[in-house]
């Protein structure tokens, strides 16, 4: 019998949709999303718990399912209010050279030496919690399995020992009614012998 896949639905955003997939593995997610890279490691992507969000690409595994981020209107109101209109924007943009000529530049005594900064910590490999849990996964599904296996042998062989039980009771039965016959006509014959 095939052994059924535990699906797990996984999101990441496109524009302004995230696309939904109903996988194994994230691996095979980042397959149907057609992406080289780990967005998980990155942090782009993510597993979906929530039943309503799960429900169509749990009936529909393997296929991307795209869902808009909210409304259009919700999707406008969500850009800055009252962007600076062209001639706005020229005109700050020629107030700037002159607020330099303007500004007093600090004495060279008090600006303070910039120290190095210190290149980020690399974000923890999360690939081998990634393997762990999916190998958990895989032993409990084959547990099961072998468990389920296990009990059908079991129920067979209840079953063939219940059948030779009523084939031995039924020959015992009747060898028993042999022997009944059997010791009458002895009993007879010997009544007759002794006369």
């Amino acid at each position: 019998m095939p052994r059924k896949q535990n699906l797990k639905v996984f999101r990441t955003p496109t524009g302004f949709h995230d696309a939904y997939v109903a996988a194994p593995s994230q691996k095979a997610a980042l397959e149907a999303w057609g992406s080289d890279a780990d967005l998980f490691a990155r942090g782009v992507a993510e597993r979906v718990t929530d039943p309503d969000l799960m429900r169509e690409p749990l009936e529909n595994p393997g296929t991307v399912i795209r869902r808009s981020r909210g409304s259009i209107s919700e999707q406008i109101a969500a850009l800055p209010k009252n962007p600076p209109s062209a001639a706005k924007r020229r005109q700050q943009e020629a107030a700037e050279p002159a607020l330099r000529r303007t500004a007093k530049p600090r004495p060279a005594k008090t600006q303070k030496p910039t120290k190095p900064k210190k290149p980020p910590k690399p974000k923890p490999d999360a690939a081998p919690l990634r393997a762990a849990e999916q190998a958990l996964e895989e032993a409990a599904a084959r547990h099961k399995m072998e468990r389920t296996a296990l009990g059908q042998r079991q129920a067979d062989l209840d079953r063939e020992r219940r059948k030779l039980e009523q084939q031995q009771n039924a020959e015992q039965a009747k060898l028993k009614r042999e022997v009944d016959k059997a010791q009458s006509a002895y009993d007879r014959a010997m009544r007759a012998w002794r006369g």
